[in-house]
């Protein structure tokens, strides 16, 4: 069998890394420039690859192509590929093709890389044999090729769900839904919806498929779609028989036997992550994990980089990390948890963003909005009827510099963008970083 990965970033590297242990024919094609990590990976393990440019007649000729996910789904070369009937599959379905594993796989709009990382934290302090992948760390296909864990518990993009097959989750988990991402669905917010749901398409009754009761899409899509899978439901708002909520000051599990705990011994703070407690614990429980081990885990869980990352506090001012707030539903979780004024840094890559989601929390928690980003103008336009402070700006250091002018003490500076970070910065790891950097350095 012939196998083309198109990318060459930790997910293709990996697949044709995996491709190739499993004695196929394989070759790596980027369209642009592959990273020197990767290059070196690929000449290591005598990997053919191009970078700069897709040869039609080296990637079309391919049995199964297997794409990265940072791939737009209407590339033209994607478009070709799908012509010609060639099977098009994700990192994540390849892999899952060479493991008896079972998967634990976590998508939503926002709380998936904490929930990922709680859900394996609780694993591995149980003392499961597990691994960590998806859209963190070593990826998915790499760890299939070097390592034999039992679990593999992965966060999944849309992206990575659009080009599935077979890829059948023991438990999946849909956290929330909000618009995302929609200028790679039409603008059509239900595209996106039914893109994260394709999460349980091919579970069955011996599956299991965690849900949120409180989320308005995902109960409307669940009344349209079928589901196989046992379905268990989490709330902040309404007690559920079988499934996992919150009651006055305390949160319970129901389901394998029961459990609960009080909310201010979790390590993570703000309702966004009692839900993201809540549907861990309730994949724990799944998992036969004690009681006590869950609850051990849930008390010493360190939140994951950027994301309400409190970085430092100077001078009074706290100055608080928040570059993973790619989407405004993201955004809305880090204003609702602010304490105190707020200098808001916000903006980059615009994807379809409605800012009236948060117009109200703004005008609320705001006392000045710093944008960044090479075009700030729906932004400003937007807010500027509503906030006096408005500055305009196209660097990490002049927007710092500007928040710490501005801050006084008792506030908080807060950078949680909305938006994504590729007009400024390589990722929003990059991003985050360097408002790190500025801001310690005095």
């Amino acid at each position: 069998m012939r196998v083309v990965v198109l990318g060459g970033g930790e997910s293709g590297f990996g697949a044709a890394y995996l491709a190739k242990t499993k004695g196929m024919e394989v070759f790596l094609s980027d369209n642009g420039p592959i990273r020197e990590k990767y290059r070196e990976l690929l000449e290591k393990h005598e990997i053919p690859f191009e970078e700069q440019g897709h040869s039609e007649e080296l990637v079309l000729n391919a049995d199964w192509v297997v794409k990265s996910p940072g791939i737009p789904k209407k590339a033209d070369i994607v478009y070709k590929i799908q012509q010609k009937g060639i099977r098009l599959s994700s990192e994540i379905e390849f892999a899952a093709e060479f493991t008896q594993a079972k998967i634990i796989a976590i998508t939503g709009s926002n709380g998936k890389t904490t929930t990922t990382s709680l859900i394996y934290h609780l694993l591995k302090q149980d003392g499961l044999h597990v691994g960590l992948g998806g859209n963190i760390g070593m990826s998915f296909a790499r760890q299939v090729a070097d390592y034999d864990y039992q679990y593999y518990v992965l966060e999944v993009s849309s992206f990575q769900l659009d080009d599935i097959q077979n890829f059948r989750p023991f438990i999946s988990l849909l956290l929330n839904l909000s618009k995302d991402h929609l200028d790679q669905y039409n603008y059509n917010y239900e595209e996106y919806a039914l893109a994260k749901f394709r999460i349980t398409e091919n579970q069955e009754n011996d599956n299991f498929f965690i849900y949120n009761r409180d989320d308005e899409m995902s109960i409307n899509l669940l009344e349209k779609i079928e589901v196989d899978a046992k379905t268990l439901p989490f709330s902040l708002k309404t007690k559920v028989a079988e499934g996992a909520y919150m009651s006055g000051e305390d949160i319970y599990i129901n389901y394998n036997g029961k459990f609960s705990m009080p909310v201010e011994e979790l390590s993570i703070v703000g309702n966004h992550n009692i839900a993201n407690s809540l549907a861990a614990s309730l994949a724990g429980k799944i998992l036969n994990i004690s009681n006590e081990s869950i609850r051990t885990s849930l008390m010493t869980f360190q939140g994951v980089e950027h994301r309400l990352e409190e970085v430092a506090t100077l001078n009074g001012v706290k100055y608080i990390n928040d570059s993973k707030a790619t989407n405004v539903n993201a955004a809305y979780y880090a204003l609702e948890s602010m304490r105190s004024p707020t200098v808001w840094i916000v903006g980059g890559v615009d994807k379809g963003n409605d800012y009236s989601e948060i117009e109200a929390l703004v005008r609320k928690k705001v006392k000045a909005i710093v944008c960044l980003g090479l075009d700030n103008s729906k932004i400003i336009d937007f807010f500027a009827s509503q906030k006096e402070f408005i500055y305009d700006t196209s660097s990490m250091e002049e927007a710092v510099a500007i928040a710490k002018g501005i801050a006084s003490e008792g506030d908080t500076v807060l950078l949680s963008p909305c938006c994504a970070s590729f007009d400024l910065f390589e990722n929003y790891q990059d991003r985050g970083n360097r408002f790190k950097e500025f801001v310690l350095n005095n």
